[in-house]
């Protein structure tokens, strides 16, 4: 196989020439043979994957000690996980067009070189300034992995197998999801906080070699060159956004600054929507948008992120300071949630050939709602069980949502467009997974910080309880006063239950709103397992 072997067939005709849904179109007479060892390739990809999975839920069971050790308030924690996402979902876009222009596996090994080098720094930090700026590098490397891990699909599986080749690989970076609370606890339970980065390192070192050996080079010669002020235009008004809602707890949502930042933020990111119209050839291409099925298999895709984001910042603090689980029980703990995911990821594909990825998309929104819903109505009084039930409601959710969902966009796709579509869909994902925790912190660090009562406290002893429940917890030990532990937990449970209730709203009307308007028609092209939704 040549290393600049050109993408094998076109996934579909350009989305303006789309026709209406109608009998499956053969392959053309003279597409070029499947690629031999595409399923091999395809476990290397997922290994690629993998480590982004690994990496997400590893991090939120962190958070509680990083709170601590770190002495880390509830924006610094915000940030942590946000100047991930904001990097990765403004460096998307270019990582894709990059990606297609100069080889899809060569950018994939450079953002995983870089992950990998990311990692071991933050094995080294010591304060929660460094750590955020090592975790924007590793959102850099990040997104050259997702899109062109993406991307190279449709260069390896003819267009019958993508929806299955695309279920296995959204499969594949969830088992990372599993592992990396019960290993991260471990790890967190035995060492230092910074050992959590270092599980990344051999993962990458394995895809690396997998991608090398397995993977044929793709690439797209005629994509246009990078667009570096439509780049600077997405990270700035991404991280101005970020800022103002991590911040306007603490300064007041009319203060000078915040007020300036959002308004940065709207010019910003509008300037680089009336800029990228404007390009014959755009990085961020709206006009995919324009395909009803990848328009509301994005939005179903962007929404049940949000929550899921938003759900993994708050409950690791919930399990750890207010359930008195330690790290390793936290991960312990998570597992419900994980296992309805993978379930739910193995049944999606029957379900969708049976019915249609809207109606399966619908029932995985209506089950996230009612999770949502019912963890909203957590007491004082409730034990694990209570929180156990809804997390396993939440993950069969998330895997009936996800995994059709990217598996429709990515289909509806030609294969020309495969890397800026997939980047388009990711920057929307993770800036939908950054805005969530944003604004989900956000809401939660007000009420706390509304409801704690530090009245007996010295100003320096109730700044650092206010900073965040771990803190407070700290801090009551410290005094042997259960009443501050007990204020504490009721003031982060009082937040954290409005959080779930507005999710769980937010989720009830997503499904309304995919139920109406996502298009309903299924049919299979030639082949046993994929789908093409009209």
């Amino acid at each position: 196989m040549s290393q600049q072997s050109q993408p094998i067939r076109a996934a579909a005709p350009e989305l303006r020439d789309r026709p209406a849904p109608g009998p499956p179109v053969p392959e053309p007479p003279g597409a070029a043979a499947p690629v031999p060892r595409r399923w091999w390739a395809l476990g290397a990809v997922c290994l690629s994957v993998l480590v982004l999975g690994f990496d997400s839920t590893v991090l939120n069971v962190a958070l509680p000690d990083m709170a601590v050790q770190l002495h880390a308030g509830t924006g610094q924690l915000q940030w942590i996980v946000d100047a991930y996402l904001v990097v990765f979902a403004a460096a998307m876009l270019p990582a894709g067009l990059l990606g297609d222009r100069f080889g899809r596996r060569r950018l994939l090994i450079a953002g995983l070189t870089l992950f990998g080098a990311a990692s071991l720094v933050g094995t080294l930090t010591s304060s929660a300034a460094a750590l955020i700026a090592v975790r924007a590098v590793m959102g850099l490397g990040g997104a050259f992995i997702m899109p062109l891990a993406m991307a190279i699909i449709p260069s390896l599986f003819p267009a019958a197998e993508r929806a299955r080749a695309v279920a296995v690989m959204t499969a594949g970076m969830a088992v990372g999801m599993p592992l990396g609370p019960i290993i991260g606890g471990f790890l967190l339970n035995h060492f230092w906080w910074g050992s959590i980065f270092l599980i990344n390192v051999p993962l990458i070192a394995v895809g690396i070699l997998a991608l090398v050996l397995l993977v044929p080079e793709s690439r797209d010669p005629s994509v246009p060159r990078v667009d570096a002020v439509s780049g600077l235009l997405g990270v700035a008004g991404l991280a101005a956004l970020t800022y103002g809602i991590i911040q306007a707890p603490a300064d007041g949502w009319g203060a000078p600054l915040i007020v300036g930042m959002l308004a940065a933020s709207v010019l910003l990111l509008t300037g680089l929507v009336l800029r990228e119209r404007r390009q014959a050839h755009p990085m961020l291409d709206l006009g995919l948008l324009a395909d009803r099925t990848f328009r509301w298999s994005t939005v179903a895709t962007v929404l049940v992120t949000a929550v899921l984001v938003g759900a993994l910042f708050v409950l690791p603090q919930y399990l750890e300071s207010v359930l008195g689980a330690d790290a390793m029980g936290t991960g312990v703990r998570l597992m419900p949630l994980m296992g309805g995911l993978l379930v739910a990821a193995r049944l999606a594909e029957r379900l969708v050939e049976r019915v249609s990825v809207r109606w399966v998309v619908t029932a995985g929104l209506l089950l996230v709602s009612a999770a949502m819903l019912l963890g909203s109505r957590t007491t004082p009084a409730d034990g694990y069980g209570w929180t156990a039930l809804w997390l396993s409601l939440l993950g069969l959710g998330m895997g009936f949502t996800m995994v059709p969902a990217m598996g429709a966009a990515m289909a509806a796709l030609p294969e020309d467009r495969a890397g800026v579509g997939s980047g388009l869909l990711q920057t929307f994902r993770q800036s939908a997974g950054a805005i969530g925790v944003a604004l989900l912190g956000s809401l939660l660090a007000g009420i706390y910080g509304d409801h704690l009562d530090t009245r007996a406290l010295p100003p320096a002893l109730a700044h650092t309880a206010r900073g965040s429940v771990s803190a407070a917890q700290s801090v009551a030990d410290a005094l042997h006063s259960p009443a501050l532990a007990a204020s504490a937990h009721g003031a982060f449970l009082d937040g954290m239950t409005t959080v779930l209730l507005i999710c769980g709203i937010g989720a009830a009307l997503s499904a309304l709103l995919i139920a109406l308007r996502m298009p309903g028609h299924v049919a299979k092209p030639s082949g046993d397992h994929a789908q093409s939704v009209a």
